[in-house]
C-alpha cells in the first residue's frame, strides 16, 4: 500500500522530467562527468531495440487480425472505419512533416551521430521498383534479425489478415501471440521504468558534448507541435461543419473527456466518459459507439501520428540529414502501420519512434532526448486523439452506421 502511494506521488513522467533537469545540470556544470554517463542511456536504447521486432510484429499482427474480424462482422461500417482511420492518420503524418518543413525547429542544433555511420544523404535518387520490392522480405527471419522494420511489418499485415480469414484454425496461433504480447508488455514496462536514469545519462552526455542549443530546439519542437494541434482542430471543425454539426457546440459537449485527456495524458481514462456522451448527448446508438470508439482508440491516433512524423523529421534536421522523397514515403508508410499496430503498447510513441528511426537509418538513441519533454507533448496529442475519435464516431454514424442492426431495431 505504501509502495502504491509513493508511485502516485511520483509518477513516471515526473521522474523523467527530473531526470532531464538533473542530466542537463550535470552536463552544464560537470561536462567531464556528464560525458561519462552515456552508457546509462545506451543500455536503455539497446533494451528498446531488443524488444522492437517481437513486440511490433505481435502487436501489428493481432491488430490487423482483430480489424479483419471487425470488418466482417459489421461490414459497411467496418470498411468505412478502416478507410477513414488510415486517411485521417495519413493527413496527420503529412501535417507533421509539413510543420517541420515550415518552422524547422531542429535548425541550429548540431547532433553528432554515434555508434555507426550515417550517410550525409539518405538517398541520392528514388528507385521506385526497388522501393516496393524491398517491402517484401526474401526471408522474414533474416529481415527480423537484421532489424529491417518495413519487411517485417509487411509480413505482419499479411499474416494478420490470413489469421482472420482462417477463423477457428488460426485461434491457437492468436492465443500464443497474445501470450507473447502480454509478456512483451511486461518487459516493456520494466524497461520504461528505467527511463528517468537513461534520460539523465543521455542529457548529461548530450549537453556536455554537443551544447545547450538542444534545449532551445526542444522548446521550439513543443511550440510547433501545439501549432499542429491547432491546425488539426480546425480541420476537425471543418469536417463537423461538412456533416452539419456545430463545431464549437460539439467541442463543448465533449469538453470533459478532452480536458481529462489533456491533464492525464491518457486516452483510456476518457473511454467510458466519451462513450456515454456520444450515446446520450450526441444521439449515436450504443452499438455504433461501442464498435467505433474502442476500435478508434487502437487505430485512430491522429495526434500521435502527427507527433511521430514531426519528431522524426526534427531529429533528421538536427543530425543534418536531408530527407528526400523516398525517405519521406518511408516515414509515411512506417508511421501508418506502426502507429496502428502499437496503439496499446506501453510507451507506444517511444516504440513507434524507434521503429521509424530504424527504418530510415537515424540513431535510435535520440529518442531518449525527446523522452525528457515527451509529457508536455503527450498531453496535447492525447487530447487530439480523443477529439479525432469523437469526429470519427459522428462521421461514421452519418455515412455507415444508420443501417447497423441494434438490439431493438434498425437505426433509421
Amino acid at each position: 500500500m505504501e509502495e502504491s502511494k509513493k508511485k502516485s506521488k511520483f509518477p513516471l513522467w515526473i521522474q523523467i522530467v527530473l531526470g532531464l533537469v538533473i542530466g542537463t545540470i550535470i552536463g552544464l556544470l560537470w561536462p567531464t562527468f556528464g560525458a561519462a554517463l552515456r552508457p546509462l542511456g545506451l543500455a536503455f536504447i539497446k533494451a528498446i531495440k531488443m524488444i522492437v521486432i517481437p513486440l511490433v510484429f505481435c502487436a501489428v499482427t493481432l491488430g490487423i487480425y482483430k480489424m479483419g474480424a471487425d470488418l466482417k462482422s459489421l461490414g459497411r461500417l467496418g470498411a468505412l472505419a478502416f478507410i477513414w482511420f488510415y486517411f485521417a492518420t495519413g493527413v496527420a503524418v503529412v501535417i507533421g512533416i509539413t510543420l517541420n518543413a515550415v518552422f524547422h525547429p531542429g535548425m541550429g542544433i548540431t547532433l553528432e551521430a554515434t555508434g555507426g555511420s550515417i550517410p550525409a544523404n539518405l538517398a541520392t535518387s528514388v528507385d521506385w521498383v526497388a522501393f516496393f520490392l524491398n517491402l517484401i522480405p526474401d526471408n522474414v527471419i533474416m529481415a527480423a534479425a537484421q532489424q529491417k522494420i518495413i519487411p517485417v511489418l509487411f509480413f505482419a499485415i499479411c499474416f494478420g489478415l490470413c489469421l482472420a480469414f482462417v477463423k477457428e484454425a488460426g485461434k491457437p496461433v492468436v492465443a500464443i501471440m497474445e501470450g507473447i504480447l502480454q509478456a512483451m508488455f511486461k518487459l516493456t514496462a520494466g524497461i520504461i521504468a528505467t527511463a528517468p536514469y537513461a534520460v539523465a545519462g543521455i542529457m548529461a552526455w548530450v549537453i556536455a558534448t554537443q551544447g545547450a542549443k538542444l534545449l532551445l530546439g526542444m522548446a521550439k519542437l513543443i511550440g510547433v507541435l501545439y501549432v499542429g494541434i491547432l491546425v488539426v482542430m480546425v480541420l476537425f471543425w471543418i469536417l463537423l461543419l461538412l456533416i452539419k454539426m456545430k463545431p464549437i457546440q460539439t467541442t463543448r459537449i465533449v469538453a470533459e473527456p478532452l480536458l481529462l485527456a489533456f491533464t492525464t495524458a491518457s486516452s483510456e481514462v476518457t473511454l467510458p466518459v466519451l462513450m456515454d456522451i456520444l450515446e446520450h448527448k450526441l444521439g449515436i446508438p450504443n452499438k455504433v459507439v461501442s464498435f467505433v470508439i474502442p476500435l478508434g482508440y487502437s487505430f485512430n491516433l491522429d495526434g500521435s501520428a502527427m507527433y511521430q512524423s514531426l519528431a522524426v523529421t526534427f531529429l533528421a534536421e538536427a543530425y543534418g540529414l536531408h530527407l528526400d522523397t523516398s525517405a519521406i514515403i518511408t516515414i509515411l508508410i512506417t508511421t501508418l502501420v506502426a502507429n496502428k499496430g502499437t496503439a496499446n503498447v506501453p510507451a507506444a510513441s517511444l516504440v513507434v519512434l524507434a521503429v521509424i528511426l530504424t527504418s530510415i537509418g537515424l540513431p535510435v538513441e535520440s529518442i531518449a532526448i525527446l523522452a525528457g519533454v515527451d509529457r508536455f507533448m503527450d498531453m496535447g496529442r492525447t487530447m487530439i486523439n480523443v477529439f479525432g475519435n469523437t469526429c470519427a464516431a459522428l462521421l461514421l454514424y452519418k455515412f455507415g452506421g444508420k443501417g447497423v442492426q441494434t438490439d431493438d431495431a434498425v437505426v433509421a
